[in-house]
């Protein structure tokens, strides 16, 4: 058999090996939202929404962990989106190549693949003891923007990077200035890339538990935020809560949040995808 066949021959298995898996996936995936949304429908309900937390079943509800889930995302977008797109622009825009810039270019990368986990641990020390915040609002919202931090920071990047270097060539051309050619012709060119990755960054935060289980979001609130520096629980906080009771009741109040998160996560998405197509209908007109 020649090298041309056995390569043709590898990429067929290939192809087939990836498309197999992915509708195993996709069966797995199917399987497990039915089970979640016949478990959990029943419970969606105009008190679901109002009630806090309790140990009774029946009167359990989510506010506390959407209130709670609205202010960490409020601080979480309010640092890392101005911070990573800032560091990205500084990055292609202005920081030279050279291999100090190489190095951080690295480390930036590594960062996106780090264990939510590990940011969780970082938050604790640093926010909760070393700057002295507290388990509170604020070292969640702060711990989460250093998570998505670096895939905004790539994202971005990504985006600029996408930016045709004629359009650039010919703002220089008509006298315009370095800052006039970012703010005129690279950020509206590159925010459909910009704001995608960044809203679908956010929304990965509004997902995460294991970071805030360390810096001490509770599991149990009957109260709502007033400052950032109040103790909170989020929405993946509470549904990790009710499945590790044994009662099936609030296994089933676990599906019915799990919904809402889910609902949740895909307005997010599409509004991605909205804002992507329409600033790039705009930069075709």
């Amino acid at each position: 058999m020649s090298n041309l066949k056995l390569r043709k021959l590898k990429n067929k298995i290939f192809h087939g090996l990836v498309l197999s898996s992915t509708l195993f996936a996709l069966i797995v995936l199917i399987v497990l939202l039915s089970d979640i949304v016949m478990d959990g429908y029943k419970w969606l309900s105009i008190d679901f929404f109002k009630n806090f937390t309790s140990r009774f079943p029946e009167r359990a509800g989510i506010k506390a962990g959407l209130f709670g889930s609205l202010w960490i995302i409020v601080i979480t977008a309010s640092v890392s989106f101005p911070v990573g797109v800032g560091a990205a622009l500084y990055l292609e825009e202005y920081a030279p190549k050279n291999w100090f810039t190489n190095i951080i270019q690295i480390n930036i990368s590594n960062l996106a693949g780090v264990p939510s986990i590990v940011f969780g641990i970082l938050g604790l020390g640093v926010f909760v003891n070393t700057f002295g915040f507290g388990r509170s609002i604020l070292s969640g919202g702060l711990t989460l923007a250093l998570l998505i931090l670096p895939i905004i920071i790539v994202s971005a990047q990504e985006a600029l990077r996408s930016v045709p270097k004629d359009l650039k060539h010919g703002a220089y051309a008509l006298g315009c200035t370095k800052w006039q050619v970012i703010t005129g012709v690279v950020l509206p060119y590159a925010i459909p890339g910009i704001l995608t990755g960044t809203i679908i960054s956010i929304a990965r935060a509004l997902g995460e538990t294991a970071p805030l289980i360390m810096v001490g979001a509770v599991t149990f609130a009957a109260f709502t935020p007033e400052s950032i520096f109040d103790s909170f629980t989020t929405l993946p906080m509470q549904i990790y809560s009710w499945t590790s009771r044994p009662q099936a009741d609030f296994h089933n109040l676990a599906a019915a949040a799990i919904i809402v998160l889910l609902a949740v996560l895909l307005t997010a998405n599409a509004l991605a995808v909205l804002l992507r197509d329409k600033y790039q209908d705009r930069i075709k007109g």
